[in-house]
């Protein structure tokens, strides 16, 4: 695997301080990241080892209460965020989530699924699944 990317090394250090209650810090690392990558990665956001926001995290707005697994990738301008109230996403290991896709609600990704570029998520998507469009539909599911 290659080496972390400045953002994700940024998020580490952010959910560092954050941990140890180091007061300001996680807040300044949090304007970083907002101003070099034009994120919005909230201090408290659970991001699972192996995670990559590929081209630096461009544009990806995730919901603090979202949960990340382990060995996700994510592209540019994806949204992780609430639906009126309903929750944040739960995102498998191993998930890959293409460029511009949302993710709305209190809705739960399974692991090893893939999210197609611009999809809208509104509904659960089970293990090894592959969706895409608006609103997000199944298009198959690998049995490998």
């Amino acid at each position: 695997m290659s080496e972390p990317n400045l953002i994700m090394k940024s998020i580490r250090l952010m959910q560092f301080l954050y941990n140890k209650k180091i007061p300001l810090l996680p807040k300044i690392v949090q304007w970083f990241i907002r101003i070099t990558c034009s994120a919005d990665i909230p201090v408290n956001i659970s991001i699972g080892k192996g995670t990559v926001l590929k081209h630096n995290g461009l544009g990806v707005v995730f919901h603090e209460k979202a949960l990340i697994g382990s060995n996700v990738t994510i592209m540019q301008n994806v949204t992780l965020g609430g639906r009126n109230g309903r929750g944040a996403p739960v995102i498998g290991d191993n998930v890959f989530i293409g460029t511009g896709a949302c993710v709305l609600g209190g809705i739960i990704i399974g692991k090893d699924a893939m999210i197609g570029a611009n999809a809208v998520v509104i509904n659960d998507v089970p293990d090894k699944a592959v969706v895409g469009g608006i609103p997000a539909k199944i298009i198959r599911i690998d049995d490998r």
